[in-house]
Formats: structure tokens, C-alpha cells, sequence
């Protein structure tokens, strides 16, 4: 059989417009991490554009971190727009608030800071008999909220983490007391969002909702996003209480019959010393976090957030009061 010289150029053709195609796919493929991030990304554009006085909730925590970056990203390469908000319970970890405000100085941004700690001294709020502070950062939160006159708030909240936070949309509007009803949630079509609220109302906003712990922790290795210390593998004098490890410090100390061990742990999330639970881990990187998630079966609240302990309805009845 001959082969023409027209069917050889046909042919060479053919292969050629494969070749590009192949290439072209292989160059626009969006992963799962590029569509959250996109959406993530317009959430942050959506707000500078509907909203007058936003402010992102950082706390140092991993959440809070990717939540930054994200924002760095969307308004890239002018800087960040919006404030920083800390509520700040007086019973942070160490190497936490290291990190935030290295953060801040670094990239020059403006951190506000609600005390806790004050709150309590001057008489506004009353310690707990438990000891745990979690719980008294609403009250400071929404006071900081009221004083600066914000009327978006970003937070670091995922639908994965627990019931009342799934219950959540990505646009969650706030009454002019700061409460939550979850039974009047606007509805997020298309991705439009609602943003309308009327004087002394504000929207809680939640970017990260559709992602999950695994997806922060494929994004944190994908992008090289450094993390406080106390998330990746390190020794720590921890007690066992209640299936947690807690540290030993000043806010946490073990009670009768609790041993004080010298362990390999890391945190999965941070918050209040004295209800922040460690994981036995080894994971030292990135990489080895992700292989540890990936296969874990309780969520990071679950597994190391004793707050969360006391009842089923334990965060939906803080959220409706202005939590988180």
C-alpha cells in the first residue's frame, strides 16, 4: 500500500491537534484546592465591594492563617484592606501569639485586640468555676464588633468542624444583638450573596465553609504556608483528662490521679490552653499532617476541644448568642 504525501501531512496534522489539546488540558486542569481558593477569593472580593468596614478574625490558628492568606491573594499585589481581630483570652499558647503578632508586624497590619483578661478584671465578665475561657468571648467579640462599627466579620468557621457550624452559609447575617437564628438563613444561590442588614445589624462571613480539614492541610503544603510550631510534632508535658491530652502550664494543671507524661504531640486546632486538647503524632511536616488527617475519623473539634464537650447543642447555643 502507498502512503501520499497529502495523507502523511493529514496525519502529521491530526497529531499535532492532539498534541496542543493534550497540552492545553494538562495547562487549564482546576483541581479541587484551585476551586475552593476561587471561591474563596471572590467571597473576600464580594465583601470589599458590598461592605464598608470588614475585619478578618485571626487568631494565629491554622484557619485563621489560610484565611489571611487567601485574602493576601485576593487583593494581591495592593495589601490586605481590612483590620485583624483577636479575641484574646488570656490563655493562649506561647508560640500562638508569637506568631500573630510576627505576622502583623511583618506584613504591617492593623490588629485589634479584645481582652478577655480585662473584661474579667474590671468586672464585666466573672471567671468561670471551670476555668475555661472560650465561652466569655462573646461578649468581648461583640462589644469590639459594636466600638469599631464593623459590619462584616470573617471568620475561619468550616461546615466539616460540627453540627451548628454546618447549619451555617457562607453569608450569615447577625441581628442587633449579635445573635444567630438559624432558622432565618438567607439563601445562597449561583453564588450570590446577600449582604443587605439594616443599622446595627452585621454579617458574619465564612470563606473557608466549603472546605475541609484535609483540603486546609493540602493547601497549607501546596502553598508553603508556615504554621505556629505547635501544630507539627514536638515533646510536651500533657495529662490525660477526659480522652484529651492537655499541656501542663499555668491554666491547666492536672488534678488527683492525673500523671503528667513527656509526649510527642501536636495540635490540631488552637484556642483556650485550658480546654485545647493534644494528638499523639509523629507528623513533623506538611506532608505527614495530611497523611495523619486523612486518615482520622473525628473532626479536629471533636477529638481535642473539651468546650465542645458539654452538650450536643454545647456550640449552636453559644453561636445564637453571638459566639463564633
Amino acid at each position: 500500500m502507498t502512503t501520499s504525501v497529502t495523507d502523511t501531512a493529514a496525519t502529521d496534522t491530526v497529531a499535532t491537534d492532539t498534541a496542543a489539546t493534550e497540552a492545553t488540558s494538562a495547562t487549564t486542569t482546576v483541581t479541587e484546592l484551585d476551586a475552593l481558593e476561587s471561591e474563596s477569593i471572590f467571597v473576600f472580593r464580594e465583601v470589599a465591594a458590598e461592605f464598608e468596614r470588614p475585619v478578618i478574625l485571626f487568631s494565629g490558628g491554622k484557619d485563621s492563617i489560610v484565611m489571611l492568606h487567601l485574602a493576601r491573594k485576593a487583593f494581591a499585589p495592593a495589601g490586605v484592606p481590612f483590620a485583624l481581630l483577636h479575641v484574646d483570652t488570656g490563655h493562649n499558647f506561647p508560640e500562638v501569639l508569637a506568631y500573630r503578632d510576627s505576622v502583623v508586624e511583618r506584613l504591617g497590619l492593623r490588629l485589634e485586640v479584645a481582652s478577655v483578661e480585662e473584661y474579667i478584671a474590671d468586672g464585666r465578665l466573672r471567671e468561670r468555676a471551670d476555668g475555661t475561657r472560650n465561652p466569655l468571648q462573646t461578649v468581648p467579640l461583640l462589644d469590639a464588633i459594636n466600638g469599631h462599627r464593623f459590619d462584616a466579620v470573617f471568620g475561619g468557621g468550616r461546615r466539616d468542624e460540627e453540627r451548628a457550624r454546618a447549619k451555617e452559609r457562607i453569608f450569615s447575617l447577625r441581628d442587633e444583638f449579635g445573635q444567630w437564628d438559624p432558622r432565618n438563613q438567607r439563601p445562597e444561590l449561583w453564588s450570590l450573596y446577600n449582604g443587605k442588614h439594616r443599622p446595627g445589624e452585621h454579617v458574619r462571613v465564612f470563606p473557608l465553609s466549603n472546605w475541609t480539614e484535609l483540603d486546609v492541610w493540602n493547601y497549607i503544603e501546596r502553598e508553603d504556608i508556615e504554621l505556629p510550631s505547635i501544630y507539627y510534632a514536638h515533646e510536651r508535658d500533657v495529662f490525660e483528662r477526659d480522652g484529651m491530652l492537655l499541656a501542663v502550664g499555668p491554666y491547666s494543671q492536672p488534678r488527683g490521679g492525673e500523671t503528667v507524661q513527656r509526649r510527642v504531640v501536636r495540635y490540631r486546632t488552637v484556642g483556650d490552653m485550658s480546654c485545647t486538647g493534644a494528638v499523639a503524632s509523629t507528623a513533623a511536616s506538611a506532608a505527614e499532617v495530611v497523611v495523619e488527617v486523612a486518615a482520622s475519623e473525628l473532626t479536629e473539634r471533636g477529638a481535642t476541644r473539651a468546650d465542645d464537650r458539654v452538650s450536643e447543642a454545647a456550640m449552636e447555643d453559644r453561636k445564637r448568642e453571638g459566639y463564633f
